[in-house]
Parts: structure tokens; C-alpha cells; sequence
């Protein structure tokens, strides 16, 4: 199981190019240090919620977008080495201003509890922050397998569900704020690999049909209301 680093930024639509060019340029000090993997997906099907949304998460403007990023390490450990270099190195110095606003990102440690698929290069990503109690985790891994089988029968390439390890805080955002998330509750963040845009969305319409995805089939063990979810599209994956 991997450990995953995830983000959720607000970055200005007129800055997705320099936005994307600041990416490129991280990844290789990323890959040096030892990650595996490195994704950013940019805002494509992001609804706004009720009580709780992705871009009320980063608290976005109108001209902002959501992006869903994330990194992949072969283990805390070396996740956590890889942070203090990257911080201490003079590369970092190097980057020029940042095009968007670092003081609304929302960065976190979790470790995978699900990791089901090949993965591999993919089109298309739904990204999702839920709360779940403590309490319930193993309730929770068990819907999370049940859901995994049936998305991956109606076309999803991979399903991942990390839970909350190093969620830390923060000044004007942050995942707990996202969420909504009491004491007694984890943020779990979680995403599921498509193909393309539009397997993704013949995908859901199947799955949504399913029997086994019927209202009474199973209990949900977090409260569906404040999880928020949204469809990415990649920009970069390496």
C-alpha cells in the first residue's frame, strides 16, 4: 500500500499554463526523493454542495479553479524524508512566485487502506474528501471493497481510499474545515482512475443502475452529506 501526500489548491484559470509548467518543474526533485508518483488534475465537473464542496474547501473564487493533486511514496518514512529535503533544498528558492494562493492550499499524509487496479496512465479521475468516525474504519474499508469491485466492472482502472494520518491544522483552510470533520472523525481522501472523461461517465450511469448499489443494500458508515466530490482531468502524470 502506498502513502499518499494529497492537495487540493485554487488556482486562477488564466494561470493553468504557469500552474502547469510550476508542476513539470517539481517533478523531478519529487521523483528524486523517492515518489512514485506524481498527479495533477485540474477542475473539470466540480458541483457546488449543499454543506460542503471542493471549492469551498480552498475557498475559490469565481475565477479560480480546483485542482486535485496528489503524490504516491512507498512508505511514510520515506514520504516524510522526502518533505524535509524537498524544504531544505535550494532549488525551492528557484521557483519564482507561486500562481496562486499557497495560503488556501490544503495538504495532508494519509495512508492507503485501498488500492485496487493496475492504474497506470489515466484520463480521468473523480476525487473525493469524506469524514469518517474513527470508530467505523473497518465498516468503512468493507463498503469501500464492495464499491471498488463494482466500479472496476463498469470500467474504473483503479480505486484508492487513503486514510487520515498527518492532517495538520491550518490558518484559513484546511481538510478537517473541508469536511466538516468533528473530533472523533478521520479525513479520508480518496480518487477513482478512468480511462477518459467519457468512461467515466457511462461508467457512473452503470453503476448507479446496479442492484448492488440500490438504496438498502448496505449502511453508510460516514455521513454522506458533508463528503464532497468532483471529476479532474489531468494535466500532468508522472
Amino acid at each position: 500500500m502506498v502513502y499518499v501526500q494529497g492537495f487540493v489548491v485554487a488556482v486562477p484559470a488564466a494561470n493553468k499554463d504557469a500552474y502547469t509548467r510550476l508542476a513539470t518543474d517539481f517533478a523531478p526533485m519529487f521523483k528524486e526523493f523517492g515518489a512514485t508518483r506524481h498527479v495533477e488534475a485540474w477542475g473539470d465537473d466540480v458541483p457546488d454542495g449543499k454543506i460542503t464542496d471542493f471549492k469551498g474547501a480552498v475557498k475559490a473564487t469565481p475565477e479560480e479553479v480546483v485542482v486535485f493533486s496528489w503524490l504516491e511514496y512507498p512508505s511514510k518514512a520515506v514520504a516524510d524524508a522526502a518533505h524535509e529535503k524537498i524544504m531544505n533544498d535550494p532549488r525551492m528558492k528557484d521557483m519564482g512566485p507561486m500562481p496562486f494562493d499557497g495560503q488556501r492550499m490544503i495538504v495532508g499524509g494519509f495512508n492507503s487502506i485501498l488500492d485496487e487496479g493496475a492504474g497506470g496512465k489515466m484520463g480521468y479521475a473523480d476525487g473525493a474528501l469524506l469524514p469518517v468516525p474513527a470508530g467505523n474504519k473497518d465498516a468503512y474499508l468493507a463498503m469501500e471493497m464492495r464499491h471498488a469491485t463494482i466500479l472496476r466492472e463498469h470500467g474504473a482502472a483503479r480505486v484508492v481510499s487513503a486514510w487520515g494520518d498527518h492532517v495538520p491544522d491550518g490558518k484559513v483552510t484546511d481538510y478537517k474545515g473541508a469536511v466538516k470533520a468533528t473530533a472523533d472523525e478521520k479525513v479520508v481522501y480518496a480518487w477513482i482512475e478512468w480511462p477518459s472523461r467519457q468512461s467515466r461517465d457511462e461508467g457512473w450511469k452503470k453503476v448507479m443502475a446496479d442492484p448492488r448499489m440500490q438504496p438498502g443494500q448496505f449502511e453508510m458508515p460516514f455521513d454522506g452529506k458533508r463528503m464532497i466530490h468532483g471529476g479532474f482531468a489531468p494535466i500532468l502524470d508522472v
